[in-house]
């Protein structure tokens, strides 16, 4: 526009035209402003039929001035509305830097406040507005509303492609006012591909007046809006259309009407003045003429014609971009304030119109409904299993195999076995089944029942097998019952460390409930949505200190096991050994826990899988403990009850008897060339039956004590021989030297011993050391005394190789021949 031009002119026509009641026209905004700020001097109305500039709206500035066509704020409360009607509550705005563009963003800045619409940013730019665009992204700007020339929208069109901020997550709302097919014109002034910048544009809502009403009703022409347009087309020919026509013919009924009802008022107020007396200093008719303006309300062919504050309130239409074309998918009635929305027209590239922020769901990893039922399933079986075994071991506490090996321990075992089970029905429950409140509850409570089943059942495993060491590995100690009484201490005392631990880890730093949040995700069904995971853990502020405690508590626990299960093993009770089970025990739990420790801490962001890894490690260690202890146990009850409360019993076979004879005439050969030796081994016979005496004081101590019998007696009767082979046995039976039993034999061949069970009155009051060469001493020594002398004692009286046969016991064998073992392992029948 040509500003000078445009002021010329009104001041000419001012100074030298006739009186002229009002002002009709001003397009360029600037010339505009100029003009309407001076009106206010000669008393003349202004009507605008194309400024829409922000700026004429204020009164202040600008009292004499209306306009037919809306302003550009105007589309704010269409906007507003819109935003209304599809929730959404977050906006962002990029403006260019241009007077025109900024006035609208600020009005509708405050068009939004107190509307409960956010907007989260406010961007704007000169010329690159990629980086705001960038900006908007970052901030989650999902509903983008745009002021901007075709220009600058090829741009930003360009920069949102780049950025991915089209389709069915973002909306642009921008200016309708563009020329049909803007984008073709300025395509050329970017680096954006055609398709790429038709890709972003898809979908964005133009938003601007509507040039002529989409209504069928009769305007005060007496035309319809339709009638309007085409009688308005046939006249104008191949000329250009302006998208003001509308508004310029309803501006001329405006002021008709505005002249009329000045008339009618002067009229009615005075019959001396008319409007041809009017002239510019003459204020009462210029404010006549405002207050007519004011009043004006009529249909016209743009819609219903109202002004409010001098700003006409008109139709504001919706367009959308679609397949290359704008089509119409509602218009906003800015009179009735009323929002019409074509759905069946308007289409969104997803779904469902996109959300105006990233939804964030947060959705509870829980642990399935599914898995739980059968890891529950897989439990309860391994509890009806520990039953079984509880009432296998009460049932049968009083048989001979199960007596031996500690029936009340045995039941701890259980006990403890059930505990672990237990504790994984709580593990299972997470805020899909409890409260917070409960879920915090149940991390200590978890904690607990799985510690002490822990301690409980390898506790009493442990002390049980420790009473078994105790008394094998002290065979010097005094007659001392180890009852089970005090193997409940030593259980005891165990569970009173695990529970020192977790008193003070609960007071000092109790388990808590916290949630850990994972990365978003997107939404499985393809909504737009973003689905952030979170996961409850218990943990505290010193978590990794209070574990380190319990586990190295544990480890200790199992490494004590271990030593018992080693220093045990060479026990050949089998109700008594325990070791091998004990060490398989050990290992299964030891590796299954390293294992599930580790896959559980690695799988923590998985609850599924880290629930099942628990679970099964629990149920295997628990399974295999109680079957290693209880399985062979039941086997052998119902097999051979008495094989496993039994030594192996002195039996020789007829070869066994042949390599007698065979050896007995070597004895005799070599005795015959070491005559010279016979006089010094009789004095060291003579000082190993002083020992054997020694000895055979402690071995009826120790026998009293194995037996777990009150009885003192100095000997054992040889009827009593065939019971006591039931409890004790000899293993690795070998024999001496060759030069040294045949010396031996042929000592003892010289002075044969009397007859089994002879009993010779002379030899009562000879002297102990004859005593002891009698039948009744020689008997009780072998069937008492070889299974107790352990390697520990023979090293001290001569020991020889442990490669020897096993000696003959046979009662029509003499005993004189009998060849003494080197070394024996002792076997207990009873704790």
């Amino acid at each position: 526009c040509d500003n000078a031009k445009g002021l010329k002119a009104f001041y000419d026509a001012i100074k030298y035209g006739p009186n002229h009641l009002m002002v009709f026209g001003g397009v360029c905004a600037t010339v505009t402003s100029i003009i309407a700020e001076s009106l206010k001097g000669w008393n003349l109305v202004q009507l605008s039929f194309a400024a829409t500039t922000p700026e004429l709206a204020d009164k202040k500035k600008y009292p004499y001035f209306f306009r037919t066509v809306p302003s550009d704020n105007a589309v704010n409360p269409a906007i507003l509305k819109l935003l209304k009607y599809y929730h959404w509550k977050r906006v962002g705005t990029l403006t260019q830097d241009l007077p025109r563009f900024s006035e609208v963003r600020n009005d509708l800045t405050g068009v939004l406040y107190g509307e409960d619409i956010e907007i989260s940013d406010t961007e704007s730019f000169s010329d690159d507005p990629c980086t705001s665009v960038k900006k908007l992204k970052g901030n989650d700007v999902r509903i983008i509303l745009g002021q901007f020339d075709e220009e600058m929208a090829v741009k930003v069109f360009c920069c949102a492609y780049d950025e991915e901020m089209y389709g069915s997550k973002y909306l642009w709302i921008i200016p309708g006012w563009y020329e049909n097919l803007w984008w073709e014109s300025w395509i050329n002034s970017s680096q954006c591909l055609s398709k790429n910048l038709l890709a972003a544009m898809e979908g964005y809502i133009g938003v601007d007046f509507e040039p002529l009403s989409s209504k069928t009703s009769k305007t005060i022409s007496g035309r319809t809006p339709q009638q309007y347009e085409k009688e308005y087309n046939a006249k104008r020919g191949d000329g250009q259309s302006s998208k003001f026509h509308g508004y310029a013919y309803d501006g001329i009924w405006v002021i008709a009407k505005t002249l009329q009802r000045a008339m009618k008022y002067l009229n009615a107020t005075t019959k001396h003045q008319k409007i041809e007396d009017f002239n510019y200093t003459n204020h009462k008719l210029g404010k006549i003429f405002l207050d007519a303006m004011n009043e004006t309300n009529f249909f016209g062919v743009t819609g219903q014609v109202v002004f409010r504050n001098g700003e006409r309130m008109g139709t504001i239409k919706f367009t959308q971009f679609q397949e290359r074309k704008e089509v119409k998918v509602g218009e906003y009635n800015a009179v009735a304030d009323t929002l019409e929305i074509n759905n069946t027209v308007i289409r969104f590239q997803g779904l469902e119109p996109p959300k105006d922020k990233t939804i964030i769901q947060e959705e509870l990893r829980k642990i399935s409904l599914p898995l739980y039922s059968i890891l529950s399933a897989l439990t309860i079986l391994g509890m009806i299993m520990a039953s079984a075994f509880l009432f296998f071991n009460i049932k049968n506490r009083n048989q001979k195999l199960i007596k031996m090996s500690s029936p009340y321990m045995n039941n701890l075992i259980i006990l403890g076995g059930m505990l672990s089970y237990a504790s994984i029905f709580l593990f299972g429950l997470d805020g899909s089944f409890v409260s917070e409140k409960t879920f915090e509850t149940l991390c200590t409570v978890r904690t607990w029942i799985l510690t002490v089943g822990y301690t409980t059942a390898f506790g009493a495993m442990f002390a049980k097998t420790w009473r078994v060491h105790a008394i094998f590995k002290n065979v010097k100690m005094k007659k001392k019952i180890i009852k089970d009484q005090k193997l409940l201490v030593i259980v005891g005392g165990m569970l009173l460390i695990d529970l020192c631990i977790l008193i003070c880890w609960q007071v000092v730093d109790p388990l808590r409930r916290t949630v850990e949040k994972y990365n978003m995700e997107p939404d499985p069904a393809g909504r737009d949505i973003s689905i952030r995971p979170i996961l409850e853990h218990c943990e505290n502020t010193h978590m990794t200190i209070w574990l380190g405690i319990v586990y190295a508590y544990k480890g200790l626990l199992m490494l004590f096991g271990c030593f018992l299960a080693w220093e045990t093993r060479n026990v050949s009770i089998p109700a008594l050994n325990d070791s091998k089970y004990i060490g398989m025990s050990v290992y299964n739990v030891g590796i299954m826990c390293i294992i599930g420790a580790a896959v559980s801490f690695l799988t923590r962001d998985q609850p599924n899988v880290q629930f099942c890894i628990v679970a099964l490690v629990i149920i295997f260690c628990s399974t295999i403990t109680l079957c290693l202890v209880f399985v062979p146990k039941l086997i052998t009850l119902r097999t051979n009850p008495d094989a496993a409360t039994q030594n192996r019993r002195f039996q020789f076979t007829q070869n066994q008897k042949k390599e007698d004879s065979k050896t007995s005439t070597s004895v005799t050969s070599v005795n015959q060339a070491s005559t010279s030796r016979l006089e010094g081994l009789q004095s060291e016979n003579h000082r190993l039956r002083m020992k054997i005496t020694e000895l055979d004081k402690d071995l009826e101590e120790v026998t009293m004590q194995l037996q777990d019998t009150p009885e003192k007696t100095t000997y054992i009767k040889q009827n009593h021989y065939q019971d006591l082979n039931d409890i004790l046995s000899i293993r690795n039976f070998t024999d001496s030297k060759d030069g040294e039993k045949a010396i031996l034999k042929n000592h003892l061949d010289q002075n044969p011993p009397a007859q089994w069970g002879s009993s010779d009155p002379s030899r009562t009051s000879k002297d102990p050391i004859e005593d002891i060469n009698s039948p009744e001493h020689i008997q009780r020594r072998l069937s008492l005394q070889l299974p107790i002398l352990h390697h520990a004692y023979l090293p001290s009286i001569g020991g020889v190789d442990a490669s020897c046969a096993s000696p003959c016991v046979s009662p029509s064998a003499s005993p004189r021949h009998r060849h003494v073992p080197p070394s024996f392992r002792v076997m207990v029948s009873g704790l």
